[in-house]
């Protein structure tokens, strides 16, 4: 059976058969081992989530991932997590060797395998320098400085001229705007080296207070075994059908100015909503409007500053609980 991507939904018929993929059980008596025992867990959880597609989304739920590229993407491994299914998993039917077996006394871990951390430097404003385990550099809000280097990636939103140009450096392979200039909403869906890229689109609104359809995007960065969330000019709380299509985010970058974007108090609404584990502050133009953005998170989320612009994160080093992380700059 071919791999199943996005928004791509199975006849009925096919749900159990897809599932059974995802078990390490064959034989009666591996009804008991801890991977088998584990696997089906995973393989119930995908088979709940495959009948719920095949029941109650249409065809047309799949319109929103159009591909870039020759290359099919990979599917989001946020869209899995947030929805139930198993990520970019992929498994066979057979019996465990002995090697694999644990000691006695020794705990069963089913643990990933090491894949690396992502750089992440704060340029300044809303602009973040995100570089991938193999090196692939992706700027975001790009307004023609990317802390001096050519990235191989620059988002940019429709809000203000600090978060787009109207000529980025042409050495530049992959610019991605934010808005559709065509009119309508931008979508962007491709790999570029180790990283997955998509947006979700959002309504921005004018000094004037006038409303722009699909002005921002949400731009979404997988790699490395994290989703990293960067939400742009967001002006508004987001509505279930944009979670729905956000998935679930590790790591976020939020701007808390509390004017030019949405009240402060409705972006740790948000936050909360989201429920990533690491949260960077942007957009936020010096150290009182930060200050006041901090004084409202309460006791849901832990706050530290960092010494440094640049940080790294791994699946290892992601905080237990929610983690607001300053990183110097505005």
């Amino acid at each position: 059976m071919p791999p199943i991507l996005p928004g791509e939904w199975l006849p009925l018929a096919d749900c159990s058969a897809a599932a059974m993929r995802y078990s390490f059980c064959e034989e009666p008596e591996d009804a008991m081992h801890p991977v088998c025992v584990a696997s089906l867990s995973v393989a119930a959880r995908f088979l709940a989530a495959c009948l719920a597609g095949a029941l109650f989304l249409a065809p047309a739920a799949a319109a929103p991932w159009l591909a870039q590229g020759d290359a099919a993407p990979q599917p989001s491994r946020c869209l899995a997590i947030a929805q139930s299914a198993p990520p970019t998993l992929r498994a066979e039917y057979r019996r465990l060797s002995p090697p694999l077996m644990p000691a006695q006394g020794e705990p069963f871990s089913l643990a990933p395998p090491e894949v690396g951390s992502v750089a992440i430097r704060f340029v300044g404003h809303a602009t973040f320098l995100i570089t991938s385990p193999q090196g692939v550099t992706i700027a975001t809000d790009y307004d023609g400085w990317a802390g001096g280097v050519t990235p191989d990636v620059v988002t940019m939103n429709h809000a203000h001229t600090s978060h787009f140009t109207t000529s980025p450096d042409p050495a530049i392979p992959n610019v991605l705007r934010g808005w559709n200039p065509q009119g309508g909403p931008a979508r962007h869906y491709l790999n570029v080296g180790d990283v997955l890229i998509r947006n979700v689109p959002t309504d921005i609104r004018s000094l004037g207070g006038i409303r722009e359809a699909d002005g921002n995007s949400i731009f979404i960065f997988e790699t490395a075994n994290l989703c990293i969330g960067h939400l742009g000019h967001l002006h508004h709380v987001l509505a279930p059908e944009d979670l729905a299509v956000i998935g679930q985010l590790d790591v976020v970058m939020v701007a808390v100015d509390g004017s030019y974007t949405m009240s402060q108090d409705a972006v740790v609404e948000t936050l909360k909503v989201l429920k990533a584990r690491l949260i960077l502050p942007m957009h936020y133009f010096g150290m009182s409007t930060l200050q006041r953005f901090l004084d409202r998170l309460g006791e849901d989320f832990q706050v530290e500053m960092n010494p440094s612009a640049e940080t790294e994160v791994s699946v290892a080093t992601l905080p237990d609980s929610p983690k607001v992380l300053v990183l110097p700059g505005f």
